[in-house]
């Protein structure tokens, strides 16, 4: 009886084993068999998934760009800065468990990525550039907080990302509560 794949399941697999190697080799180094070697399946078997090199990395990024919206959408109501406490650590939570994900991204920053990096930015500039504004209009802001703030919060949990890439002694979960203390607490009336 032949054995019955979750293709979705499958799929995911693929895509967690290019990430990986395309962050351990650099993505112009990598080859579709070192992808099928770490997934532990046939080569011919991510050909099944993806035609291409170029179509792997674009899933790698995809998927990235799904977990990036899933945190938007999971900021919830409340106050406006306590959503902007739980958009913080939920982007924080997410990049420390797909630490991959973000060195390929900085692998092909220079190239051109295989999604629109500048929508997943804006999308994000603008979810905390909301934020902010319901915070003013509720107050809880100190004077001199505008929407260019939002690419500063963005840019501090990014820069905390890239210091835990290039050194391991730092940990990216442990940053959160600093994070939270400039990028919340900073900005409270």
């Amino acid at each position: 009886m032949p054995k019955i794949v979750d293709r979705a399941a499958r799929r995911e697999e693929i895509l967690l084993a290019a990430a990986a190697v395309f962050a351990r080799k650099g993505f112009s180094a990598a080859r579709i068999e070192d992808v099928a070697a770490e997934a532990g399946i046939a080569k011919g078997s991510v050909y099944l998934y993806f035609p291409s090199r170029d179509s792997l990395l674009a899933g790698v990024f995809e998927s990235y760009a799904r977990r990036s919206a899933s945190v938007l959408e999971e900021m919830g109501d409340g106050p406006a800065l306590e959503r902007l406490e739980r958009l913080i650590r939920g982007a924080v939570a997410m990049l420390a468990e797909h630490p991959d994900h973000a060195r390929v991204l900085l692998d092909v920053w220079a190239a051109k990525p295989p999604i629109d990096m500048v929508a997943v930015y804006r999308e994000y500039r603008a979810a905390v550039t909301a934020l902010l504004r319901a915070a003013d209009a509720e107050g809880a802001l100190r004077d001199g907080i505008d929407d260019r703030h939002a690419a500063v919060i963005i840019g501090a949990i990014e820069g905390c990302l890239i210091q835990t890439l290039v050194d391991p002694e730092l940990s990216l979960p442990d940053l959160t509560e600093p994070v939270l203390q400039v990028c919340v607490e900073g900005i409270r009336r």
